[in-house]
């Protein structure tokens, strides 16, 4: 017996898959640095430093975990995964992106329209939120955690995006 292929879950799934691909490419590529914007003293521009996690909506969040578990191996919770790592530069130091699935009536991706959030992690969330209402980008809002401070704002296109600076350790 075949299954009923699901198109708007195969193209949810091919969608997350190329951001993965693509952000896996993006940070084993070696890359000249950007020398457009200034880099010492005061007037560095705050950068993005990776991926904090990756959410997404789904009509029903139970049976996309399975489907990743069972395809691609993604064990979670409730949902979530906790993908670990070891930063590049400082071995001895753990890192963590964040993989959740959320009901496609989350409150979370605030009014934006878009199956998918991104959550970028900075080194400084003042200095970049201060950089962001300078050039005039609205932040939605800003919110203090155990883990890190957290922050939101939306892209022109209207994705929403979460922008987390780690706790220190």
């Amino acid at each position: 017996m075949q299954k009923k292929i699901d198109i708007k879950s195969m193209s949810l799934g091919s969608a997350l898959a190329a951001a993965v691909m693509l952000c896996v490419a993006a940070a084993t590529t070696n890359r000249e640095p950007d020398r457009s914007a200034p880099t010492t003293g005061e007037n560095q521009m705050e950068r993005v430093t990776g991926i904090g996690g990756v959410f997404f909506k789904a009509r029903e969040p139970k049976k996309m975990a399975a489907w990743y578990r069972d395809h691609l191996g993604i064990q979670s919770k409730g949902g979530y995964a906790d993908f670990v790592w070891r930063e590049k530069d400082n071995p001895e130091r753990t890192g963590h992106t964040a993989w959740a699935l959320f009901p496609t009536n989350s409150s979370y991706f605030g009014s934006s329209a878009a199956p998918m959030m991104i959550n970028y992690r900075v080194p400084n969330l003042d200095r970049i939120l201060a950089q962001l209402r300078a050039a005039g980008v609205a932040v939605e809002k800003v919110q203090d955690e155990d883990y890190g401070r957290f922050a939101w704002i939306t892209d022109p296109e209207g994705n929403r995006i979460e922008l987390w600076e780690p706790k220190a350790k």
